[in-house]
């Protein structure tokens, strides 16, 4: 199955349709900014869960809201979020990408009901906004432990510093 970028709406039909092709469905959500080896080690661990990965991609007006700019830092995010739905489709875990607007996956969750909702290890149900969401209608949290301990604000960190 090749990935593709779906608006919410195509996204729930086709689960909808094609149960056997999406379940059980892995869903994860971020900015992925720019793209590193944590990213790819963290989705192909992610899609291993399930039959097929989900990716909800913050649209840039929500990264800007959850990822205020720094003194002395360029605004974020520092790719559009057409070029980075795109990077993403590209990946070979990735069965689906959705953009939202909102500053957490919850109406994403809410409507898509993933089996799985996956985020990284330095989450805990009790820092997650979407746990309880999940939990509600018989969903499973799990958490990835981070392989290669990077961030998108680390590199730009390591640009600027030269």
């Amino acid at each position: 199955m090749t990935a593709y970028l779906y608006t919410l709406t195509e996204l729930q039909q086709d689960i909808t349709l094609n149960p056997q092709r999406w379940r059980p469905l892995v869903f994860t959500n971020g900015c992925f900014d720019l793209i590193h080896a944590g990213h790819v080690r963290y989705l192909q661990a992610a899609k291993a869960l399930g039959r097929s990965l989900v990716v909800g991609l913050n649209s840039d007006l929500s990264v800007q809201k959850i990822k205020p700019q720094k003194p002395g830092h360029p605004p974020r995010p520092i790719v559009p979020e057409a070029q980075r739905a795109e990077v993403l489709a590209s990946l070979k875990p990735i069965d689906g990408v959705v953009i939202f607007s909102e500053t957490t996956a919850d109406h994403l969750i809410q409507t898509l009901k993933p089996d799985i909702y996956v985020k990284g290890g330095d989450y805990t149900l009790e820092t997650l906004p979407e746990a309880p969401i999940v939990q509600a209608y018989g969903g499973q949290v799990a958490f990835i432990n981070i392989e290669v301990p990077s961030s998108t604000s680390a590199l730009i960190q390591r640009i600027l510093n030269g």
